[in-house]
């Protein structure tokens, strides 16, 4: 099979197109024929060395497809069922070995695209405003890369739930994405300083919650933003790793809490991982939620895929397509 493979960090020239054997399955496995793989910054980080893997790998953590053949103590899947998973690395590529536990049916309401494009981003914003911070009516928000993927979807579900949205981009044409999505406010970082527009638009009082994927041009800024008891959420490095930082400075800003979360945690158990697709993929159905997905690349193109997303030529989704 045709798989993207990466031998030594470095930049998108590293990843190789090239033939492997198709992945021999576990007896938990279901091998998927994949349909569709979602194109997450995460994947940028494991390739630059920035979050270390082991290598040589197939980079790429969701995707969508059909079951091909399924390991001898497999139950929940049958051949021929369309599913989704997250958390599994090795979505560049034509098939994978998925393990049972993370596969999802995907509805035959939801495309292939959508649901790989759904999975990561989807789940991450459903644990972002439904456990790590539980958005209820009135909370105020701060959103940065509101034009992202996690981004807009995140609008759309803080907006569901009552919240109040300030978002944060880079230029006018996104921010009228993020205001499409359901943004209250939205701060154009590249000529305003955010900080002191979060003050004016919230009097001084701050926000509830900081959604920070940006990491170490906003990390003290965003602290700055919040209110007394807020939380800010690191959730990604778009930026560089923040890595310096005194928790004790938490205290005198309005004792506020600090977290930095990841999606494996919030999906690790079967339950989460049902309730958290099984809500996205309902809204997407029912159109409470809407999917951007702008930009597809052919499997063989993923050099020019990730020099896209890091560029911050795209919006919404990126897709590959075997």
């Amino acid at each position: 099979m045709k798989a993207v493979r990466v031998k030594e960090y470095g930049g998108p020239e590293v990843m190789a197109y090239e033939n492997i054997d198709i992945p021999e399955l576990g007896e938990h496995d279901a091998l998927v024929k994949i349909e569709a793989s979602g194109i997450n910054y995460i994947d940028t980080y494991q390739r630059s060395g920035l979050y270390q893997i082991p290598l040589p790998a197939t980079l790429g953590l969701e995707a969508a497809g059909t079951v091909e053949e399924v390991g001898s103590s497999v139950s929940q899947f049958k051949v021929g069922d369309r599913v989704a998973y997250t958390s599994v690395p090795g979505a560049y590529a034509e098939y994978a070995a998925v393990p049972e536990a993370k596969l999802v049916g995907l509805p035959d309401s939801i495309s292939f695209n959508e649901g790989a494009a759904a999975m990561l981003q989807g789940c991450t914003a459903h644990y972002l405003c439904k456990s790590t911070f539980l958005v209820k009516d009135g909370h105020h928000c701060l959103i940065h890369a509101a034009a992202g993927g996690v981004g807009l979807l995140l609008i759309q579900m803080v907006k569901n739930a009552g919240g109040f949205v300030i978002g944060t981009c880079s230029t006018k044409e996104k921010a009228e994405l993020a205001k499409a999505a359901g943004a209250d406010e939205v701060i154009l970082y590249s000529e305003q300083d955010f900080e002191e527009e979060v003050k004016q638009i919230t009097d001084g009082k701050g926000v509830d919650v900081a959604y920070d994927s940006v990491g170490k041009t906003t990390f003290e800024k965003s602290i700055n933003c919040l209110s007394r008891l807020g939380y800010m959420v690191l959730y990604g490095n778009a930026s560089g790793p923040v890595t310096e930082f005194n928790p004790a400075t938490l205290g005198p800003k309005g004792s506020l809490f600090l977290t930095r979360p990841t999606l494996f945690d919030y999906t690790a158990d079967r339950q989460s991982l049902e309730w958290r697709s099984g809500d996205v993929f309902k809204w997407i159905g029912d159109g409470s939620l809407k999917l951007r997905i702008e930009h597809f690349f052919p499997l063989a193109e993923a050099q020019e895929a990730h020099r896209a997303l890091e560029g911050r030529k795209t919006t919404g989704k990126v897709v590959l397509n075997p």
